[in-house]
């Protein structure tokens, strides 16, 4: 039995991680009883058995010669035979569609001997050498490594000499010129002549196709499509059918519904007298696939009846490639479609409305991502130009506005109804109000992750960061980019947060009808139901919750529009900024505890009234409350810039300004090397006298007011960043403490469940004696990523982790995706163990992962009860949470 090589006949699409995408289609619609011309598989595993060993695997050949034998008893005709030719195609099929990526080899058997004979057999001299010279052309490239420029020129250089528009005005001599010029090309570039022996050909071509696996193209594909680099391509070896015979062939790809939004009918593009590598290439202007009726409606019609019985068999889009040889239609390729994420909603309500598939195999058609991109405006493509700087695609979506270069010149600006684009080398809180004011961000350092980033998908803002085109100089208030172009403050640019790009000038936008619906506004359009839909179904079956990362009411309410079922995480250290931070310096400086007190009670009311209306939007549901946690220096001045102030004043025979220097000495004695392993968390309660009987008094309170208005207010206390059970202890105490005097005070019990974030390596493999103390754990995954990795997000992300994704180190930025093998591990550890001691304990997550749909899965198998996320990554995670609980439901993969 063949190890390495099946026949069309054997295989099937449940075959296709051996076969190969292409493969197990092609022998699929064997089964199907379409026209397919014959040919045989050779395996994915053959592929990786060579490239492994860098040598052929032993016995293929012996195979390949077998299938090849019976290829050529059914044709009655032997390969390359000099009368009459039997020619074959050799093309990639990876387990993936990895479109353009792998190589292809035509008209394999064509020699300077049956070149005549193909001509006398066909009746048509000049397509013999046109089938010819594109052997010869795609060998010299693919097999023999010639630059394809080259041949390019030598096609350009003719058709020039013979004042010929396009390749179908150069007759047989020119084309038989044209061989000879391609083989000189082959002779020069490598110092051997091109193959006479089609046996050879055809060996060479399927090593070449594996060699391609690894060229640098596929592997660039493969790393933003998150396709495995161990699969291996299978190769398809199959008979050729000609398109190049004349005005009664022609070449063509269809699709069975429009790839771009979804509605039903065939689509797609038709060339005549051309073979199908001419249609991809664009080398010449296809006609709608419409023509076709009009040129051959016989073909069109076995065509539309052949899509429509693929895609009942597939239940999905379909994406077809045909020939037409002298009026007889053969199938070369299907597989299940790409297609926008308009489409793909499109396309999955309206296959369950027929009956296709269920309910939830819609609901697996799509995904996550794709609603994103649905939710945030875009560019029109037809107005976009070059742009003039790129950057890690930080926060999708699309933004226009007046560049400005701090925070305060893009309130000012914004508050004056002006639209604009904070542009920062980096972004601080300090630039908190300016993000908010501003329609997108843009920072010349960073990564997906970095502050800037988060914050601005949190906010919903377009973001780009790391933007190392440019050089900012927040000085001089403007940027440079790589070309020279210089971009003034109040300078219009577009900013493109999906694609990382950056345009001078203003392109227009195109508004998001998803994201108008979802705010409650237009239900109209097919897409917008059919998001609606998905959603709706996802809600039925998930099993994990949705709530929502959020500071403000206005953000708390945007998230409950967005079906957040309440707050996972409220950092009280977002509420301490602006005219609040003054309040802060003052407990920072305070020398007595009286001074503090004052400090802090300044301090209580507003707090107070913050939690009060984010208890009064979220009424009946969780809100997550988690106490101080960044060190307090976050708080004071910068200290470069407090120390230059100090020094010139001094150079200058100027007293320097008291609260500077007192600023100045407060900001040295809380300096430290690295603040993210400091004094912050759970440590800042235990040494700072009050500040935390301050922040669940303000808790209390509002809990109170909430319950004496008639309201069902549920908020938790969150202790962050602890490493120890004891640390956990004396921070309850203390809560418990305040809840009591309140209660006391105001006659209205307050019951307040207090539990902590697990984002360090130690409080995971702790998690069973902290569970004592605590009422449910919160993952903060983006903390605990970088405890456990010994990353720095804020600096790695540009300085090494493109080296390491390009070297495979990891698939994807474990800040972007949660790491399954290392944090994962850990969280799988502390559900567990802290479960165990205490059976009712809640888990969730509150990381920037809680909406990501990649972890979403992850978090749903590893048991948790809920993620938290950004407000506006609330559907995507509703989606990916219903996606998530239907294991085992067949999907389609349009990769």
């Amino acid at each position: 039995m063949d190890h390495y090589v099946y026949d069309f006949r054997n295989g099937g699409r449940e075959l296709a991680g051996l076969l190969g995408g292409k493969g197990a289609n092609l022998a699929e619609m064997v089964r199907l009883g379409l026209p397919v011309p014959p040919g045989f598989i050779v395996t994915t595993e053959a592929c990786r058995t060579f490239l492994t060993t860098s040598e052929e695997p032993a016995g293929l050949a012996a195979e390949v010669s077998r299938h090849l034998t019976a290829l050529e008893t059914t044709a009655g005709r032997r390969l390359g035979q000099a009368d009459d030719p039997l020619l074959v195609s050799v093309r990639s099929g990876a387990r993936f569609s990895m479109p353009g990526m792998m190589e292809t080899v035509l008209d394999i058997g064509l020699n300077d001997d049956s070149v005549l004979g193909l001509a006398e057999v066909s009746g048509s001299e000049r397509f013999a050498w046109d089938s010819y010279r594109r052997l010869v052309q795609m060998y010299g490239s693919t097999v023999m490594g010639v630059g394809q420029a080259l041949f390019d020129e030598a096609m350009t250089s003719l058709r020039k000499a013979r004042d010929a528009p396009d390749d179908l005005h150069l007759d047989a001599s020119d084309l038989a010129r044209l061989v000879e010029t391609y083989k000189r090309l082959i002779r020069d570039g490598t110092g051997r002549d091109f193959p006479q022996s089609p046996a050879e050909q055809l060996r060479q071509a399927i090593l070449a196709v594996f060699r391609s696996w690894n060229a640098e193209r596929a592997r660039l594909y493969r790393r933003r499509e998150h396709i495995p680099d161990d699969l291996g391509t299978a190769v398809t070896v199959q008979r050729m059918v000609f398109g190049n015979l004349g005005p009664d062939s022609g070449s063509g790809v269809a699709f069975t519904r429009d790839p771009a939004t979804g509605r039903p009918g065939l689509y797609g593009d038709y060339l005549p007298n051309a073979q199908g590598e001419d249609v991809v290439s664009g080398a010449r202007n296809a006609v709608p696939l419409a023509e076709l009726e009009r040129l051959d409606p016989r073909s069109y019609r076995r065509l539309r009846d052949h899509a429509q019985t693929l895609e009942r068999h597939y239940r999905d889009l379909c994406d077809i490639e045909f020939t037409v040889e002298r009026g007889t239609l053969w199938m070369l390729q299907t597989r299940v479609g790409k297609r926008t994420a308009e489409a793909a909603f499109a396309i999955a309500a309206e296959l369950v409305d027929e009956g296709l598939i269920g309910a939830d195999e819609g609901l697996a058609r799509v995904s996550g991502d794709g609603l994103a991109r649905l939710m945030f405006p875009r560019f029109d493509a037809t107005a976009v130009g070059d742009p003039i700087a790129h950057g890690v695609p930080a926060s999708p979506g699309a933004a226009v506005g007046a560049a400005v270069f701090d925070s305060a010149e893009a309130a000012r600006r914004a508050a004056a109804g002006e639209k604009v684009v904070l542009v920062r080398e980096e972004t601080t809180p300090d630039d908190l109000p300016g993000m908010v004011a501003a329609q997108a961000v843009l920072t010349g350092r960073g990564g997906k992750t970095s502050h800037a980033a988060v914050v601005a998908r949190g906010m919903g803002k377009v973001c780009v960061c790391g933007a190392q085109d440019i050089t900012v100089d927040a000085e001089a208030r403007r940027f440079t980019a790589r070309d020279g172009t210089v971009v003034e403050e109040g300078t219009v640019i577009s900013v493109e947060g999906s694609a990382g790009a950056v345009y001078l000038g203003a392109v227009p936008l195109v508004a998001s009808a998803t994201m108008r619906s979802l705010e409650g506004g237009e239900q109209d359009g097919s897409v917008v139901a059919a998001v609606r839909r998905a959603l709706e179904h996802a809600d039925a079956v998930r099993r994990l919750e949705v709530r929502a990362n959020a500071d403000t009411p206005q953000d708390a309410a945007r998230a409950r529009r967005f079906g957040a079922q309440g707050i996972g995480l409220c950092r009280t250290e977002h509420m301490f900024l602006g005219e609040r931070r003054e309040l802060v310096e003052d407990m920072i400086l305070a020398r007595t505890d009286a001074e503090r007190d004052r400090a802090l009670a300044a301090l209580l009311p507003l707090q107070r009234k913050d939690f009060a209306g984010l208890l009064e939007v979220m009424d009946g549901l969780p809100v997550t409350i988690r106490l101080l946690d960044p060190p307090l220096h976050e708080f004071l001045p910068d200290r470069i810039a407090l120390a230059v102030r100090v020094a010139v004043a001094e150079a200058t025979g100027r007293p320097p300004d008291a609260h500077d220097v007192e600023l100045l000495g407060a900001v040295n004695r809380m300096h430290e090397e690295n603040p993210m392993l400091g004094l912050r968390g759970v440590r800042l309660g235990l040494v700072v006298p009050g500040l935390v009987a301050m922040q669940v008094r303000a808790i209390a309170e509002a809990v109170v007011e909430r319950t004496r208005a008639g309201a069902s207010p549920r908020a938790e206390i969150m202790v962050p960043l602890v490493g120890a059970v004891e640390e956990l202890r004396l921070a309850r105490e203390e809560v418990e403490r305040v809840l009591a005097e309140v209660g006391a005070e105001t006659g209205v019990p307050v019951r307040c469940p207090v539990g902590t974030m697990i984002e360090l390596p130690r409080a995971a493999l702790t998690a069973g004696r902290i569970a004592k103390e605590a009422e449910f754990f919160s993952f903060g995954t983006n903390d605990l990523t970088q405890t456990t990795w010994g990353f720095s997000r804020d600096d790695v992300e540009a300085a090494f982790f493109p080296a390491y994704l390009d070297k495979g180190v990891f698939p994807t930025s474990p800040f972007e995706t949660l790491d399954p093998e290392g944090v994962g591990r850990l969280v799988r550890i502390a559900v567990e163990e802290g479960r165990a001691a205490r059976p009712d304990l809640q888990t969730g997550v509150c990381g920037e992962h809680g909406g990501d749909p990649e972890s979403i899965h992850f978090f749903h198998t590893a048991g948790l009860d809920y993620v938290s996320c950004s407000p506006f990554r609330v559907p995507v995670a509703r989606l990916e949470a219903g996606r998530a609980a239907l294991v085992g439901t067949e999907t389609s993969d349009a990769r």
